[in-house]
């Protein structure tokens, strides 16, 4: 495996991953013979600045030409998260497990009111935003109380409700970003109805394109790609919506080296917010199940946006949001010293690389073990690294 530039590629080699996010490219899948010419082209002008190639499965680059290893690329995301490792300061909060009752009712809650809300839209109604206020506040206060909880349930979602819980975790994620980054008051509700109303311009794309299951052509690549300004245009004639709102909308999907659309704006063309939301967007999007693509695990997904964080966005920003949801965030599976595999259900007050694990299978015995909560600050054991729970069988949704 070596990961080299877009421009170094050439036809015949294996393509293994495609570094970036998949909502900035037409390709269905991220792993395939490059023998096309037309292929060739849309990479180089996507944007994408680098890819990874299966050199046993197709041509090798030049000996003059730059690769970089997994082992080095590893020892790059590393340092990148030990960076943010420390802790954010302690603050009185609920447990996890007192929370995530209420958590599961305003999840519910906002389910159906983003659901309606967004139906409204796209019969071409004006959108109506007075229970979208309530909403953000109980997700707000939801957030002040424990993070973790609503963030771990804004994770369970599949194909078909997807658009629609996406938002509700946008606006999640953007609350607490925000609470980290130590905006406050009102501002921290604008930052939440902004997450919410992000993606309301794809109520305005066809299912077929907005759905279909297999690559996109550039045409229905560039229709995906309007749905910024198509929602941006329905928040502009809507009243009582911040300008922070609008902003988001209409510059989620851009990136600091201004390679995103939709008007590729770069650095600090755009504002605070947001950069913001383009961090809290991808990570929501590459976490979940899409109609073409199984969402990368939370851990993975965190160390897979600090691989290609450089260009794609605000640096600071990405650390506030590793110190947000954690380097293993909750819901992530993880490996122990100790040979036991566990789920992730709280962070602590003391670093990011000792969360509050419930360990309940033995790698060693192939078995389950009584499940027992873990403090691996306090703990003689320590994380090796994620896992994946298709690879064990686990269905952690469950």
């Amino acid at each position: 495996m070596k990961k080299i530039q877009v421009r170094d590629l050439r036809l015949g080699m294996y393509i293994h991953e495609i570094c970036g996010s998949w909502m900035e490219h037409p390709f269905w899948k991220s792993t395939f013979k490059l023998d096309s010419r037309e292929d060739l082209a849309t990479l180089q002008s996507s944007g994408i600045k680098e890819v990874w190639i299966d050199t046993a499965r197709g041509l090798d680059v030049a000996p003059t030409t730059a690769a970089i290893s997994k082992e080095v690329a590893r020892t790059q995301v590393e340092a990148v998260l030990n960076e943010a490792s420390e802790a954010p300061p302690a603050e009185a909060r609920r447990s996890f497990q007192e929370e995530v009752e209420q958590a599961r009712r305003i999840h519910a809650r906002a389910k159906q009111a983003v659901t309606s809300m967004f139906q409204e839209v796209r019969m071409g109604r004006a959108l109506q935003v007075e229970e979208a206020v309530d909403l953000v506040e109980d997700i707000h206060q939801s957030i002040s109380r424990n993070s973790g909880a609503l963030l771990s349930l804004a994770r369970l979602k599949n194909k078909d409700n997807y658009t629609y819980l996406h938002s509700v975790a946008v606006c999640a994620l953007m609350i607490a970003l925000g609470k980290q980054l130590g905006i406050e008051g009102d501002a921290l509700r604008h930052l939440g109805m902004a997450g919410l109303l992000h993606d309301v311009g794809k109520m305005l794309i066809p299912d077929a394109i907005l759905n279909k299951p297999g690559r996109l052509t550039e045409a229905e690549f560039d229709t995906i790609k309007s749905h910024p300004q198509l929602g941006f245009e329905v928040l502009e004639g809507t009243q009582r919506l911040n300008d922070a709102v609008l902003e988001v909308c209409l510059h989620h999907h851009e990136r600091t080296d201004g390679q995103g659309y939709p008007g590729k704006h770069s650095g600090n063309d755009l504002s605070l917010y947001a950069r913001m939301g383009a961090v809290c967007d991808v990570y929501d999007a590459i976490t979940s199940e899409r109609c073409y693509k199984k969402g990368w695990e939370p851990a993975m997904a965190i160390r897979k946006m600090a691989e290609w964080q450089e260009g794609h966005f605000d640096l600071r920003i990405f650390h506030a949001f590793v110190k947000t949801v954690g380097i293993y965030p909750v819901g992530s599976l993880v490996k122990l010293k100790s040979g036991r595999l566990g789920v992730v259900v709280d962070q602590n007050g003391k670093s990011l690389i000792t969360p509050i694990v419930k360990v309940f299978f033995s790698e060693q015995a192939n078995a389950h073990i009584p499940p027992e909560l873990v403090d691996l600050s306090d703990a003689q054991d320590a994380i090796v690294g994620p896992e994946d729970p298709q690879k064990w069988g686990f269905n952690l949704s469950a």
